[in-house]
């Protein structure tokens, strides 16, 4: 649904983006993480065409941006930055003018949205008058008006309560899962990305660190959480096969060697394992390996 092709962006000299390419498929929630100047919201104004790459291209279903966005931004809808309304109107006025800048206001279609977004009770109250939590619900109707097939999210849950983030996770998955629609969002919740996303893409000064399955960023692990019997007999074992304890009851085994040799020449050495099982990195953990520019 989106690619991402050689980016590169300057500003005043100093590289934003060095040659970024990834991609998000159909009907996938793909989170977009770096450190703060790692390069997303550049990234999302250059898919939004309100910031021109120095070189490269994005395709939006095929549709190059930088070409024919109008064409391209059709599929799209976005919440980027922070939203701004007119505040001395209504949520429903707001919706009508907005709309009508892009081809059109759709009352029916309108009313629909807004039941879905959770703002029936207060969308004709002035906006002025709205929480965080309801801007955040009004740009929300506002970016899936045109029906989008692609929806943008820069940090959406930023300054929600926990109640508001949850829903925002909930309506997002099943945005997905009814509608088949593709999201692409950047976060620096790595909690809730964690939760919502089928992949993500991970930053580091303009250049892109790691981009896959989230699940695949933790299925490999050297760390086994174990109990023992006797520790202090089988630290020996553990040394004489490479295998070091990084925390009590955590022991690390070389990278890439098999668990079940370590497992035989403890059971062998008479010691009694009543539990061994891999410690499974956090989304978190990987983050900051992989922005530390460590080795996974």
């Amino acid at each position: 649904m989106l690619e991402i092709n050689a980016l590169r962006k300057s500003f005043g000299g100093k590289p934003a983006l060095r040659g970024l390419s990834f991609s998000v498929g159909k009907g996938e929630i793909h989170g977009l993480l770096g450190h703060n100047g790692a390069g997303k919201s550049t990234t999302l104004g250059i898919i939004l065409g309100m910031v021109m790459a120095d070189s490269g291209e994005v395709t939006i279903d095929g549709i190059p941006v930088s070409t024919q966005r109008s064409q391209a931004l059709r599929k799209v809808g976005a919440i980027f930055e922070a939203p701004a309304f007119y505040d001395y109107l209504s949520g429903w006025e707001n919706l009508r003018i907005l709309m009508g800048y892009s081809g059109g206001f759709d009352a029916d279609a309108a009313q629909k949205t807004v039941d879905e977004v959770g703002l029936t009770q207060r969308i004709h109250s002035k906006v002025r008058t709205y929480s965080h939590g309801m801007r955040q619900r009004l740009a929300l109707a506002q970016a899936l008006l045109p029906e989008p097939e692609l929806l943008l999210l820069d940090e959406p849950t930023d300054g929600l309560d926990p109640e508001g983030i949850k829903w925002f996770r909930d309506f997002i998955l099943n945005l997905r899962d009814s509608r088949g629609m593709t999201v692409l969002f950047n976060s620096h919740l790595l909690a809730e990305v964690e939760l919502m996303c089928d992949r993500v893409t991970i930053l580091r000064q303009g250049e892109l660190v790691f981009e896959g399955a989230i699940d695949g960023l933790r299925e490999e692990t050297d760390r086994f959480a174990a109990d023992l019997d006797c520790w202090e007999k089988a630290m020996p074992v553990i040394l004489s096969n490479g295998g070091k304890i990084t925390a009590p009851g955590i022991i690390q085994i070389p990278q890439g060697s098999d668990p079940s040799i370590l497992l035989a020449a403890l059971v062998q050495a008479g010691i009694k394992l009543r539990s061994f099982s891999p410690v499974r990195r956090s989304l978190e953990d990987v983050y900051m390996e992989l922005l530390e520019g460590k080795k996974m």
